[in-house]
């Protein structure tokens, strides 16, 4: 019993720290996109963030040290079955991809862009 609690708050300890992680390259870059390498609906996020101008802050989760525990943790904060791709702006949870098209089809995207510092036109 004493083992597997050990574990349990070892891995919780993990989910915090790879949260804290997430939120503070979240709250350093304009945008941010925690994507996966092969996933196609990070590649659709990433280059429309780049047929907009935007030069996003990206996080390949499944090239990074501490990739599984992000996606964790981003799975906690979407409350989704889909954590990536997972996009910040202005240090704000956005959404996946289909928040992100739904703001850019509705016009509030590129004004929430302006207003994060990612475009300044």
């Amino acid at each position: 019993m004493q083992v597997e609690a050990s574990a349990s708050a070892s891995s919780a300890a993990v989910t915090v720290k790879a949260f804290e992680m997430v939120q503070q390259m979240a709250s350093s870059n304009a945008v941010v996109v925690f994507s996966c390498s092969d996933c196609c609906m990070s590649t659709v996020v990433k280059r429309l963030l780049f047929s907009l101008g935007v030069g996003p802050t990206i996080v390949e989760l499944d090239e990074h040290a501490s990739g599984e525990a992000m996606e964790a943790a981003l799975y906690q904060l979407s409350g989704t079955l889909q954590a990536v791709p997972a996009v910040f702006v202005g240090g704000k949870f956005l959404g996946g991809v289909q928040t992100l098209m739904a703001s850019h089809i509705n016009g509030s995207l590129i004004p929430l862009l302006k207003e994060a510092g990612a475009l300044w036109l």
